[in-house]
């Protein structure tokens, strides 16, 4: 049995009797520098620090022998080596013993409820990913200098009006926190952050919203616009941890919305013009996710993740496009493709005889003034095929 014990910056003294206990009986406790550091001479096994990288390390541990003692920061199910853990051996061989995490307790100093609270961890991620629209959450920082780093993106985006909060060595006896604002700290950060932080985010300004807004993406007019996009995201029907293809991506909104959709969801864009690529970029960071940006389709699909859906936006009347686009998705995989103009329409038609599918057609129309009156200003139809593979 692998027994992992959370330990606080409030050392053993902190420890439920347990998980006291449970370390009094360990042959050999094993963790890093600092959490081994916090456990006193009252426990008496000797320690073991994990080499870098930890992983072929956990993965040589044996957990049919005898008891394996692990001590991690807090809640170790909570961003922690407990998930690794139970993921290597099975939740059958592994005994966790919680501690009162560093989340719960940022909560507690800041009055804020757990459960209306976002945790998003920086430990591995870019600053970037601790981006949103509004809400609030606390980031797990992977170190002093996370701070800055996730201060100096939220005011680049346009989050520098957000109240931002560094609690350190929660639980310590030398306890820390600090406040102003995102763009304060992204400006005159103090030089003498403990590398044990968190970071609570309240957004500013606050306007989430379900689906983005047009003009919530830096564009050049290639965008699939609002409502095209929301019919289009509902067809592709993202399930959580799926990966997109973005083919012909413009202003890649149809990647960010993918991202944004459902836990864990990826998208790969391919984009051929230079500008559009760093619009993309910018896009996905403002908005908090990652969306890994390539060149022309198809002849960058090499290399890259493999799809769960592939949305073709550009490019449809490019000789052998959606046949290379159907030859990189899965039995199950789903394609979409829009088309606007006559001669990429006349694509989907052909690629819809030849495999199925659904051939949809949509026309939106826009009230505008008509002299004293209003009247029905079309926007361009679009002509969408969407097919799964089988």
């Amino acid at each position: 049995m692998i027994i992992v014990v959370g330990i606080g910056a409030d050392g053993t003294p902190g420890l439920s009797a347990a998980s006291k206990s449970e370390l009094r009986s360990a042959t050999v406790i094993y963790g890093s520098k600092r959490q081994l550091e916090l456990v006193d001479d009252t426990i008496e096994a000797p320690r073991r620090e994990w080499p870098s990288p930890m992983l072929p390390a956990l993965q040589a541990l044996s957990a049919d022998g005898p008891d394996i003692h692990i001590v991690a920061s807090g809640d170790p199910l909570l961003h922690g080596i407990g998930g690794t853990l139970v993921r290597l051996f099975g939740a059958d061989k592994v005994r966790v013993l919680p501690h009162v995490s560093s989340i719960t307790l940022a909560c507690a100093r800041l009055g804020w409820n757990v459960h209306e609270t976002d945790v998003i961890s920086l430990v591995t991620a870019e600053p970037h990913t601790a981006i949103r629209r509004g809400g609030q959450a606390i980031v797990l920082a992977r170190n002093k200098d996370t701070p800055k780093a996730l201060a100096t993106a939220l005011d680049a985006y346009g989050r520098g009006d957000s109240e931002f909060t560094v609690l350190e060595l929660l639980g310590a006896p030398n306890e820390r926190r600090r406040g102003g604002t995102a763009r304060q700290w992204a400006h005159t950060a103090p030089g003498d952050i403990d590398d044990l932080n968190v970071i609570a985010i309240r957004y500013l300004p606050e306007d989430r919203t379900a689906s983005l807004p047009d003009d919530a993406f830096i564009h050049d007019g290639q965008i699939t616009k609002h409502g095209v996009r929301a019919l289009t995201l509902a067809t592709l029907n993202a399930r959580p941890g799926q990966r997109l293809w973005d083919v012909g991506a413009g202003a890649g909104s149809i990647a960010v919305e993918w991202c944004r959709s459902a836990p864990g969801c990826t998208a790969v864009a391919f984009e051929n013009d230079e500008r559009r690529r760093l619009n993309i970029g910018f896009n996905a960071a403002a908005s908090g996710v990652s969306v890994e940006v390539r060149g022309a389709a198809p002849d960058h699909f090499t290399g890259a993740a493999h799809p769960s859906a592939i949305f073709v936006g550009g490019g449809v009347t490019r000789p052998g496009l959606l046949d290379a686009c159907l030859d990189h998705l899965s039995a199950g995989g789903r394609l979409v493709a829009n088309a606007v103009t006559a001669e990429s329409e006349a694509v989907l038609a052909q690629h819809y005889a030849l495999r199925g599918g659904k051939l949809r057609r949509f026309q939106h129309y826009q009230g505008e003034p008509l002299g004293g009156f209003t009247g029905w200003r079309p926007q361009y139809p679009v002509t969408q095929w969407s097919v799964t593979k089988q």
